[in-house]
């Protein structure tokens, strides 16, 4: 099994049960700039917990590991929970889509791409490096901010910076759009 055959059957199973999805995290970074290996696959859907239980009934118990307990518990905490695939070993975090202005916002923009051969709906550029510079606040993480700086490398010229400069803004996250910028030479 590929990624490719991962990201058909996990796509195949949202449409199947009605969840609309964007694939977001590393291998959205890596569709507009500097790839990265990564074992993690990020999904963030927008879901009932009727329609993530009949999500895992079109999972086999063969392929995929996970808790239903904990992906009822997700979709009441507008949290997450995990799949592992057992036949690549990809852990795919299935996160909630939060109540916030960007999250709306992000979701709404969402577009096709094709990645590893599957036609995904995924995260814009603009918004993969908000949500980077996000988890790079959360977390203090440097390899969030080389992703967006691989970003800014790959799109400088055409990445919609008004619109990330009013979110960074919104979102109080100067301080990393700053290092990102710094890191991308861009400054």
């Amino acid at each position: 099994m590929t990624i490719g055959d991962l990201f058909r059957g996990i796509s195949r199973a949202f449409d199947r049960a009605g969840i609309p999805y964007m694939l977001v995290g590393s291998f959205a970074s890596n569709v507009y700039g500097a790839g990265r290996a990564t074992q993690d696959v990020d999904f963030l859907v927008a879901a009932s917990a009727d329609k993530i239980e009949a999500f895992l009934k079109l999972l086999s118990p063969n392929d995929y590991y996970f808790d239903s307990q904990d992906a009822i518990q997700a979709v009441r905490h507008s949290s997450m929970f995990n799949l592992i695939d057992k036949n690549t070993g990809f852990k795919i975090d299935i996160i909630f889509q939060k109540p916030t202005p960007f999250n709306q916002e992000e979701f709404r923009r969402r577009t096709q791409a094709n990645v590893e051969g599957v036609r995904l709906f995924v995260a814009t550029a603009e918004d993969v490096v908000l949500s980077k510079l996000e988890w790079a606040k959360l977390g203090e993480s440097s390899r969030q901010i080389e992703d967006v700086a691989g970003i800014l490398k790959a799109r400088a010229s055409s990445l919609d910076r008004v619109y990330v400069e009013k979110w960074v803004k919104e979102m109080k996250l100067s301080s990393e759009w700053t290092r990102a910028l710094q890191s991308a030479s861009l400054d």
